[in-house]
């Protein structure tokens, strides 16, 4: 099966779902058309092609798993996506909050040796514009456990590292919040109740957020 960008597409998404995949390690067919947006119909009769051509490995009625080859060929997809955006923003001076969709069909089309031209160019990054690690041309990724905003210890000074959302209007209300990955800040009080987290920034502003935008920022302790 030639990788296109259905292919690909399926591939990159069941990499992503593996991250917090279940005990089993397989990802239920149910949550991987929701991530490529079809029919749990359709995304079985894809699956069972992927099965075929050695890109996955499918149990019925349980799940699936990427096999080696569908690992390095689903990581080098996301090579290419994230080197995409950040050429896009540190070349092309685009907002880091525009470039997810432009990534998303570029990341098809561009060719391994402009991929490779780009890498160079911007310096080999080990990480895109939200933080997100960009694999290897070997298809290796370098993985970290963070803490999250939900997690980390109250009252120390962390540094945001990575954003674990796309969503424009998420990271538009980082970037005006000064959230973005790089930024100092301290976790001064959670309230489960109230669902709300409350932050003090490196120049003393005081912001509140919710719990689910808190465990959505990936930080380090300083």
């Amino acid at each position: 099966m030639l990788p296109s960008s259905t292919v690909e597409n399926y591939l990159k998404a069941l990499y992503q779902a593996e991250a917090t995949r279940n005990e089993n390690g397989l990802v239920p067919i149910g949550q991987l058309a929701t991530a490529v947006r079809v029919a749990p119909g359709t995304a079985t009769t894809m699956v069972k092609a992927l099965a075929e051509s050695g890109l996955v490995q499918y149990e019925p009625y349980l799940g699936v798993r990427l096999s080696p080859a569908g690992t390095k060929l689903a990581a080098l997809v996301l090579r290419r996506h994230r080197l995409v955006e950040q050429f896009l923003v540190e070349v092309m001076g685009m907002s880091w909050a525009e470039v997810h969709e432009d990534a998303e069909q570029l990341e098809h089309v561009v060719s391994d040796r402009l991929i490779e031209r780009m890498d160079a160019m911007l310096g080999h990054p080990s990480v895109d514009p939200h933080g997100d690690p960009i694999p290897t041309a070997d298809g290796n990724v370098e993985s970290h456990e963070y803490h999250s905003l939900l997690t980390c210890p109250l009252g120390t000074p962390v540094k945001v590292i990575r954003v674990a959302d796309q969503n424009a209007n998420f990271l538009r209300f980082l970037e005006e919040h000064k959230l973005k990955p790089g930024e100092s800040i301290e976790v001064e009080a959670r309230d489960p109740a109230a669902d709300s987290v409350q932050l003090r920034t490196d120049d003393e502003r005081r912001i509140t957020i919710g719990t689910n935008a808190a465990s959505k920022l990936l930080i380090e302790v300083l």
